[in-house]
This record gives structure tokens, sequence and C-alpha cells, in this order.
């Protein structure tokens, strides 16, 4: 498989992605309109594979017809999975075990600041989706990432992860105090880099040919704000929020430039992708900095042996 590679990393544009055919990417929340869509879209122009993953059948069916529409040759597969389940990921891992090597994962499936919900597993729902899900299925996956020599993990964080004033290192089957969204989403956004980082340590370490990356949109036109706070994205007061949101932010094209960067870049692992613009809001991705707590190496182990004791998976 070609490596990924690309320009100067300060003057990162779509122009410098390079031909992906014979590559396998595999991409979650692909929603039509969302940075999945978009992410999905640009790989599959260039020639990858796309295996676009998501909860309904539906929803992938539109995205995959609106992809085909653009780009007549598009090879793409669906894959069905539902994040918030760690059944529903176990399931998706054993059906994606027939499409072979993996070239790059993209964790990019999330809910962002919806009501206090417990999940199946007994998990907080923005924990679940954003965090724990991602991080069994990059685990069940981990053997295909491995088989093609040079793979790619990119996980989608947000500039919101500097609103935690504290790792989520506590029992996640328990609520301590007062659930308030906004600040619960933080966490699971820090979680994402915690998990990245250690990720790519413990791939180096075991001599893996995988690197993590992590990635965010800025502050990006997509439907998440108003599906977190509505469950849907149009209807009364949801149709104004939304409009709101996308009056102010960059297009969600735009926002999917840094998790493109990251997936095809030739980048070291733990590195951060984000917009270039003032405060990261919008504009031409780079290379961006994080929190110091998403640094914090101690923070980044203990939540992974957490999240290995809540999956019952343990790796590399």
């Amino acid at each position: 498989m070609p490596a990924p590679q690309t320009g100067p990393v300060d003057a990162w544009q779509l122009a410098d992605i390079p031909d992906q055919a014979g590559r396998t990417v595999l991409v979650t929340g692909t929603t039509v309109g969302g940075l999945g869509h978009h992410t999905a879209l640009e790989l599959a122009r260039r020639g990858a594979r796309v295996v676009l993953a998501g909860r309904r059948p539906e929803r992938l069916a539109a995205t995959a017809r609106t992809i085909t529409g653009e780009v007549p040759e598009a090879e793409l597969e669906q894959l069905v999975v539902d994040l918030a389940d760690l059944s529903s990921v176990r399931r998706a891992a054993a059906e994606a075990a027939g499409l072979g090597p993996i070239d790059v994962l993209v964790n990019n499936a999330g809910v962002m600041a919806p009501s206090y919900h417990r999940t199946a597993d007994g998990l907080e729902s923005q924990m679940a989706t954003n965090h724990f899900g991602p991080f069994l299925l990059t685990g069940l996956l981990l053997p295909q990432l491995t088989a093609s020599a040079a793979a790619t993990v990119v996980t989608v964080s947000s500039l919101m992860h500097r609103v935690a004033r504290s790792a989520p290192l506590g029992d996640p089957l328990q609520q301590r105090g007062r659930y308030s969204r906004w600040p619960v989403y933080g966490q699971s956004k820090l979680a994402n880099l915690l998990f990245t980082h250690e990720l790519d340590r413990r791939c180096r370490r075991a001599e893996l040919p995988v690197r993590a990356l992590a990635a965010h949109p800025g502050f990006a036109g997509t439907h998440l704000v108003v599906n977190g706070w509505f469950g849907r994205n149009s209807g009364g007061l949801a149709s104004i929020l939304d409009a709101g949101v996308r009056a102010v932010s960059q297009p969600a094209t735009a926002g999917a430039w840094p998790l493109l960067m990251a997936a095809t870049a030739d980048l070291p692992g733990g590195t951060y992708c984000g917009p270039g613009g003032p405060g990261e809001v919008r504009g031409a991705p780079r290379v961006v900095g994080s929190s110091r707590l998403s640094h914090d190496e101690v923070a980044q182990r203990r939540l992974w042996e957490l999240s290995e004791e809540t999956t019952g998976l343990r790796y590399p």
C-alpha cells in the first residue's frame, strides 16, 4: 500500500491528499452533511474503498447515494454499528473482519450535550458513544489495522476538551453529583485525546505499524449541536437553532479538512490537527496544541485501564 504523504504541514490543502487507490478507510458517523460524510467523500474521490459506518441503514444508504452522485465510481461498503451499545460494536467488528486489512480508521461519530441517559451497558451516553465505543471498536479492528503494515487511527476531539477540569476516571457506571451536559461533553472530548496518546505509545511499544492521531473541526456547521439538544435536526426550535449555528460557523466541508489532514498526511503519532484561523474555530488545517491535561501520562494510562475494564477488551 502507498504510504500517506503530503506537502508542508503549515500549508496543507485538499490537493495534498495523495492517491488512495488500494487503501481501505473506515469512517464512523457518516450522516449526509456531516464531517464523516465529507471525509468519506474526499477519500472516495481519490480512489479509496470507504466503509461507511453508522447506526441506521437508511442513513448509510443515503450517504452512499450522495457520494456516488458525485463520484460514480466510488467503492463503498456499509457497516451498521451503534457505538453507544458495546454489543453492537462487537457485532460490527465481527462483520468488518471480512474487509481484510484496514489502512485508516476515522473515529468520527459522536454525540454532543444530550439529556442525561444511561445506555444498555449502564454507561452515560456521551462517554459511551464518544469514548468507550470507539475504544472497543479500535481494539477489535487492531489486527486488521496491523495487517495493513502502515495504518492510521484518527479520533475526532473538539475545542471543548479544554473545558474539562479533570479526566473522566471515576466509575463509569455511577453518576456522581448533578449531571451537567457540557462539562461531560468536554470530558468525553478530553478522553479522545488521552486515548490517542496512549494508543500511539502502546503501539510503538509493541512495535505495531499503527499511528494514532487526533483532529478537531473547529466550529463547523453540522447538526451535532441541535441533535444533542432536541434529538432531531429540524422542526420548530430545532430548525431555528440549526440555522443559527450554520450562520456563525464554517461549512462542514471545511470542518472535515483537519480530519483529512490527520488521515493522509505524513505526520508522527500523537499529532493533533485543527483549523489554523484565530481561536482554531475556522481556517485551513495545521498542527495545533491541546490542553496540558490531555498530555498527562498518568491520566492517559488510568483511562486506558478503566476502558479495558469497562469494555472487557485488553489490547494491544
